[in-house]
C-alpha cells in the first residue's frame, strides 16, 4: 500500500484518513501531525461540527455531526490537510510509572526469561531502560497500545488466553507493551503490575490516563513500595500529575 493518504468513509458520520498499512513511528507521526492540524482548525472555529478525533497506529478517524457538516466538503479538507500537515512536533506527555514485578504480579516473567535465555533481573532491567510510545487507545477504555519493547523481549501471545487478567497488569506481546486497565480476559504475557489507574470515569475531561503520542517509562518498585503507592493513590494523596516528567527534564535514572 502506498503511503499517500487515503480517505475512507466510516458510516454516515465519520471519515478515516489512512496513511499506510503498518506499525511505524513515521506513519504515526503523520497521524499525529494531522490530529494537531485539525485540532488547531477546530480551535480557530474553522471546522465546526467535528465531535471526536481517534488516532491509531496508521490512521485518524474524524467523527462529525452530519446535521452540521457537509460530509463531502469535510472529506476534501481532511485529505488536503493530510497531504500538507507533515509530522507532529509534539511528543506528547512523558510519564514515569511505577511497576512491581514480584512473582505474584508477573506470572509470565520466568517463562519469558527462560525463553530468551536471560535472568529475570535482566528482563526487568531492559524493560525499565526502554522508552515506550503510546500509539493508540483501544480494546477497552484506557488500554494503551505502546511500541518500543526491545526486540529481544518479543514474545507471542499465550496459546490459551487467561480468563482473568488483574487490573493494571503490565503485559507484552510481539514488540508491543500495554496495561490492562480493568480485570478482563487476555492473552498477553504479564510482567508486572502498576498501582496507577489507567482509567478514571470520574475525570470526565480525560478519563484515560494515557493518550496517543505520550511517552512512558517504567520505574521498578518492590512490593512494599507498590502497596504504599496504591494506598496513597486511593487516599487522594497522590494524583496523576505526580507521575509526569517535564518535557525539558531528563528521564530519572
Amino acid at each position: 500500500m502506498s503511503d499517500s493518504p487515503l480517505l475512507l468513509p466510516l458510516g454516515d458520520s465519520a471519515w478515516t484518513v489512512e496513511f499506510g498499512d503498518r506499525i511505524d513511528p513515521a506513519l504515526h507521526a503523520r497521524v499525529m501531525g494531522l490530529n494537531s492540524v485539525i485540532n488547531a482548525a477546530r480551535d480557530a472555529g474553522d471546522l465546526a461540527g467535528i465531535t471526536d478525533l481517534v488516532p491509531t497506529f496508521r490512521s485518524l478517524t474524524v467523527h462529525y455531526d452530519p446535521q452540521l457538516v457537509d460530509a463531502e466538503q469535510l472529506g476534501t479538507h481532511l485529505l488536503q490537510f493530510a497531504k500538507t500537515s507533515g509530522r507532529s512536533t509534539s511528543d506528547g506527555r512523558r510519564w514515569l510509572l511505577p511497576v512491581c514485578c514480584d512473582a505474584e504480579m508477573a506470572p509470565d516473567l520466568e517463562r519469558l526469561a527462560e525463553a530468551k535465555r536471560m535472568a529475570p533481573e535482566t528482563v526487568i532491567a531492559r524493560l525499565a531502560a526502554a522508552t515506550f510510545r503510546v500509539y493508540m487507545i483501544g480494546f477497552m477504555p484506557g488500554f494503551p497500545y505502546m511500541g518500543g519493547l526491545p526486540a529481544e523481549l518479543a514474545m507471542p501471545r499465550l496459546a490459551s488466553p487467561r480468563k482473568t487478567v488483574p487490573a493494571r497488569s503490565l503485559a507484552v506481546t510481539g514488540e508491543m507493551c500495554a496495561v490492562y486497565p480493568w480485570e478482563s480476559p487476555g492473552g498477553w504475557n504479564l510482567l508486572g503490575r502498576t498501582p496507577v489507574a489507567l482509567f478514571d470515569a470520574a475525570d470526565e475531561a480525560a478519563p484515560a490516563l494515557l493518550e496517543s503520542g505520550d511517552q512512558v517509562r517504567w520505574r521498578i518498585v518492590d512490593r512494599a513500595e507498590y502497596d504504599h503507592l496504591e494506598g496513597e493513590l486511593a487516599g487522594g494523596r497522590l494524583g496523576r500529575a505526580d507521575f509526569l516528567v517535564a518535557k525539558e527534564a531528563a528521564w530519572p535514572a
